[in-house]
């Protein structure tokens, strides 16, 4: 009986000390890409991107393509770049949603529903299917979360 209580006592240990090492894996993965998403450089382009003004893909072309203006161009890659890695990696299970969502769900939200249009021309145009389907796996995944927490939040409001 001894014997047997010191087993479950060992193996709840390792399954807690187990669960608190991935905790902080997380968090240790994380905070690169917070410190990237507060950087002055980021912000920046992420304020710019996100003022773009244009009517469709053509439109978004003649302003801010590779031709016309690489320096709007490039901005916006960098952000589109920077939410295709987060997806990719909460797609694969190594950033929990709950914490992108706490951070910066306004940015993929807004994100994507400014250039959901012109990412699925894009990939219609280009043949190229897989263009932006993380930054569209993140905005699915985020989007429910964030509209709860909303409404948990407006209930609370006198």
């Amino acid at each position: 009986m001894v014997a047997a209580t010191g087993v479950l006592i060992a193996a709840i240990y390792y399954i807690l000390n187990i669960r608190t090492t991935l905790q902080t894996r997380q968090a240790q993965l994380f905070m690169p890409i917070y410190v990237t998403y507060s950087s002055v450089e980021f912000i920046k382009a992420r304020n710019e991107v996100m003022n773009y003004q244009f009517k469709d893909f053509d439109d978004y072309l003649s302003k801010y393509g590779y031709e016309v203006n690489p320096d709007a161009a490039a901005k916006g890659t960098m952000i589109n770049a920077y939410l295709e890695g987060i997806g990719v990696l909460m797609k694969n299970g190594l950033i929990d949603p709950s914490i992108v969502d706490d951070l910066m769900s306004g940015v993929i939200i807004t994100y994507w529903e400014k250039y959901q249009s012109y990412l699925l021309e894009y990939r219609k145009r280009h043949d190229w299917p897989q263009a932006g389907e993380y930054v569209e796996y993140l905005y699915n995944k985020i989007k429910p979360i964030a509209s709860k927490q909303r409404k948990e939040l407006l209930r609370d409001t006198p």
